[in-house]
């Protein structure tokens, strides 16, 4: 299947360029080492099911805590009402989570993106995924609750990789986040550099930050404080009132340039864009394709984007939801929508997926 060598290429060179990385630092070697046969081996699962009739994609997204911390604007979580101050009866437990993982690893996924709310609110899932080492865990933070256990967790841990959220420069990232947040980030940034601990920078791209965040200058900034690796998020619009800031066809393309530049200044950095790197692999990657989400509650979701779940974790397996006609009829509906750049798909096809929901 096409799609699989383009994903399992990419993921090759996201390790290649962390194997960079880690160039001079032990721990991150034997990181590396360790890694690389896991990764192997989870490629050689996703053949077996693929050939069993089973696409598993190698990225899960798993929303482990509706509770955050911060109020930052626009954000996509609290408007689609998954995200609050003290977090949710209904929320998954630690076992269940767990569980969770451990599918994961059997079936073959290799990354799963840790997001919230706030991830690090919920030390006992994190301590979890510290102990299946099989899969490698991107979490998504604001950077506000890394205290000392917790870089020591990620240093001993080097599977488990924080990925810090800034808007650009300290006033941008206060304005969106709060007063102050962008100093405590810049702390949490200058104790991973002194531990050399692999972190990344995720920066959602805006109509009022793009020409800022886009240049060599603020990602070389970041890669001198440590930053290793950069998400580009494009700005989708779940908040009312806030369709402005989202990038139209002409700024996604623009992003799509810029990006392609800086990753090829950047050599020992991965930088990678959303969605927007879904066009090389012929398009929408959720609803299994190549990812889906799992909110607090454990619902499978296509994308956080289009936070519509059929199927509950607690009850079904992830193969099962893999498998069902509602992920492959909204694979449908993202194959129908044709050539597309940029933005969120399924998003802008919100009646469609909810007729799916009423079926």
């Amino acid at each position: 299947m096409i799609l699989n060598l383009f994903m399992q290429n990419g993921i090759a060179g996201i390790m290649k360029k962390a194997g960079r990385y880690y160039l001079t630092n032990r721990k991150g070697l034997a990181f590396m080492t360790d890694a690389l046969p896991q990764l192997k081996r989870s490629a050689s699962l996703r053949q077996a099911n693929e050939s069993d009739g089973v696409h598993i994609p190698p990225f899960l997204i798993a929303s482990i805590a509706s509770q955050c911390n911060l109020h930052c604007a626009g954000c996509y979580a609290r408007a689609g009402g998954t995200c609050c101050e003290n977090g949710l009866a209904s929320d998954l437990t630690a076992a269940e989570w767990k569980n969770i993982f451990l599918q994961a690893a059997e079936v073959g996924v290799s990354f799963c993106l840790l997001a919230g709310g706030e991830p690090l609110l919920r030390r006992d899932v994190i301590e979890n995924a510290a102990r299946i080492s099989s899969i490698i865990y991107p979490i998504f933070t604001n950077g506000t609750v890394i205290d000392e256990a917790y870089l020591n967790l990620f240093d001993e841990h080097r599977h488990l990789i924080p990925v810090l959220s800034v808007e650009g420069d300290a006033e941008v990232t206060d304005r969106r986040r709060g007063s102050g947040v962008s100093d405590t980030i810049a702390r949490a940034m200058a104790a991973m550099q002194e531990k050399q601990i692999l972190f990344g920078a995720s920066v959602t791209v805006t109509q009022n930050n793009m020409d800022d965040v886009l240049t060599w200058e603020f990602i070389s900034t970041l890669r001198q404080k440590g930053c290793g690796i950069v998400f580009f998020i494009e700005y989708v619009p779940a908040e009312k009132g806030t369709e402005h800031l989202a990038l139209g066809s002409q700024e996604q393309e623009v992003l799509q340039q810029h990006a392609a530049y800086l990753k090829e200044c950047f050599d020992d950095m991965v930088i990678l864009s959303f969605p927007g790197d879904e066009e090389a692999m012929g398009g929408c990657l959720a609803s299994g394709r190549g990812f889906f989400h799992i909110n607090p509650h454990g619902g499978a979701e296509p994308c956080p984007f289009s936070p519509y779940s059929k199927y509950n974790l607690k009850e079904t397996s992830i193969e099962e939801v893999l498998g069902s006609d509602y992920f492959r009829d909204l694979q449908t509906i993202a194959h129908e929508a044709g050539p597309h750049t940029g933005g969120c798909v399924l998003f802008e096809r919100e009646p469609q997926v909810q007729a799916l929901l009423a079926e």
